[in-house]
């Protein structure tokens, strides 16, 4: 959970209190330290170098031009870090980390990173291959005797690489219920129930963004390691990188250090951005847990940079794991870019392993995004130059980090200035006016007329998804009063009131409203007028992905 591309990105598919200072850890790297209220230029922090020439990389104004992005797309705060040629270019904070509260960003506030967390599950994975524990092209059942796909061919033929490459046959975030809202079901008991999702293509043949098959990579870490996936990343990738701030888990966030240095996540409520709760689901961490700063992605950067290189010469990994983290194992569609943004279109796309390949202005872009409730953001990195770039930010904006990313872009690359705040603002506009026509035109085919063919009381009962669970349908009050109250019961958080939409038709109002994902729920009856089955879909076209109410077949559970 990439966001509104990819969840976790979680859904997007969906921490803490502040991060251990760790400027000491910084060896030789550079970093710029300033408050967003600095204008003037960046200082080099005691004892290190900064790049002698950020105007490389750095557009004229820039403060003033991430400001104006920020504001533009109603972003409260965001981490930046640009690295190029070794060196760190810009490790800083800006704008607020709660709104209603004064205290800033730095370059130490934590924001969630989400998906793009899964470059750190790769290369946990690739650390076990170099020491001989697993082999990328390893069948997933010599390691987890117990791991089940639908098919039992793919379970079989299902591998290490297979389970980072989204090329499993599984839909677009299918099974992600059972991540997002928080479950109570266990990690393993999630993983355990990929045998009933059914594919939605033939294994290894389309390219299809999934969450739960990084769940199992990190179940595999820890059967092979004898370690937690929280504990092993925490261990052996970011202590060993001198990422002294970032955690392993959202849980942590909020006791992460005593003053509070955490970015609380945001989301558009009513036209708004207002704060919401920390997601501190750790069944997700493989796939979107972890929580850093633009300090650390800084180190991150500059490492995979050099190939797994530590600062003081030893190495975090092999440049042969380097090389297969980023080498593209799954084709992507490539889709023609919006007119607005028409100098994005690409010539290659692939899915590598736990991060994005691509092509910006003839250059090679190693990249992810990351999105979960009230976090998105977005590493790239362009091996040829040596440029790394990562903002993340506490507010759902891909527009916001995007913007931010192609004018460094450009300006690394020579290219004319272009405002792409302007034009993300055009397709963004576009895009809420398609929704809003889609929504409408809804509307006007609904017969609110054609009443429920039964009585309320006959709707409710016992339910069950074969991959999912049980779900209940109860009935509240009574008279004109009565209502059809629909209960996740593996997910405290997932409680909607049907709304009846027409004939046999509902829509489910999460009583969470942050949720932002009313599903239409639709029951069939069979020729007695007895429900057989209920079906559901996401009520707005712009529902995050990782709510994959299509992908549920719900059966009435016969006493």
């Amino acid at each position: 959970m990439d966001t509104r591309t990819e969840r976790l990105a979680l859904p997007r598919k969906n921490p803490g209190r502040a991060a251990v200072a760790c400027l000491a850890t910084l060896g030789l790297l550079g970093l710029v330290l300033a408050s967003p209220a600095a204008t003037a230029g960046p200082a080099p922090a005691r004892g290190a170098a900064a790049d002698p020439s950020p105007a490389r990389v750095l557009p004229a104004g820039f403060d003033a031009l991430v400001g104006r992005i920020m504001k533009t797309f109603d972003v409260p705060g965001l981490g930046l870090a640009v690295v190029h040629d070794g060196r760190v270019v810009l490790a800083r904070g800006y704008g607020i980390r709660k709104i209603g509260d004064p205290a800033p960003v730095d370059a130490r506030t934590l924001f969630g990173i989400a998906s793009n967390t899964k470059a750190f599950t790769a290369t946990a994975l690739g650390l076990l291959v170099e020491e001989g524990k697993i082999e990328w092209d390893g069948q997933v059942t010599r390691y987890l005797p117990w791991f089940q796909m639908w098919d039992p061919y793919v379970t079989r033929e299902m591998t290490v690489r297979d389970l980072l490459v989204h090329r499993s046959g599984l839909g677009l975030g299918a099974g992600d219920l059972l991540l997002w809202p928080e479950t109570t079901y266990t990690r393993r008991e999630i993983v355990g129930r990929l045998r009933y999702v059914r594919p939605a293509t033939s294994f290894r043949s389309a390219y299809a963004y999934d969450n739960m098959l990084y769940i199992a990579a990190g179940e595999l870490i820890e059967v092979v390691s004898g370690m937690s996936w929280e504990d092993f990343v925490a261990e052996r990738i970011l202590k060993r990188a001198g990422m002294a701030s970032s955690r392993p888990r959202h849980s942590a966030a909020l006791a992460a250090s005593p003053d509070g240095n955490v970015a609380i996540p945001h989301a558009v409520l009513d036209g708004r951005p207002v704060p919401v709760a920390v997601d501190e689901n750790d069944h997700m961490n493989p796939a979107g847990g972890i929580i850093s700063c633009a300090e650390d992605m800084a180190r991150w950067m500059l490492i995979h940079l050099d190939g797994g290189r530590l600062p003081d010469g030893t190495r975090l990994f092999a440049e042969g794991t380097e090389r297969q983290l980023t080498s593209i194992v799954t084709p992507m569609p490539i889709a023609p870019p919006a007119p607005e943004l028409a100098a994005q279109r690409s010539n290659f796309s692939g899915y590598a392993l736990g991060f994005r390949v691509s092509d910006y202005r003839g250059r090679r872009l190693v990249n992810h995004t990351g999105g979960l409730s009230g976090y998105v953001s977005r590493v790239v990195m362009v091996p040829e130059l040596g440029l790394g770039i990562a903002v993340l930010t506490n507010q759902e904006s891909d527009e916001a980090y995007n913007s931010v990313i192609y004018a460094v872009l450009d300006q690394a690359m020579g290219a004319p200035a272009y405002d792409w705040a302007a034009a993300y603002l055009k397709v963004r506009e576009r895009a809420e006016a398609g929704t809003d026509e889609s929504l409408a035109a809804a509307e006007a085919r609904r017969d609110r007329a054609a009443k429920p063919s039964l009585p309320l009381a006959a709707y409710a009962g016992p339910y069950a998804d074969a991959w999912y669970g049980p779900i209940d349908v109860t009935l509240e009050g009574s008279g004109e009063a009565a209502r059809l109250v629909m209960s996740f019961a593996k997910s405290p958080g997932l409680v909607g009131d049907l709304e009846h939409w027409s004939r046999e038709t509902f829509v489910a109002r999460w009583r969470d409203r942050g949720l932002r994902a009313d599903a239409y729920v639709t029951f069939v009856l069979d020729a007695d007028g007895a429900v057989v089955e209920a079906r559901m879909k996401p009520f707005s076209p712009d529902t995050d992905f990782s709510f994959d109410f299509q992908d549920l077949l719900i059966k009435p559970v016969r006493r």
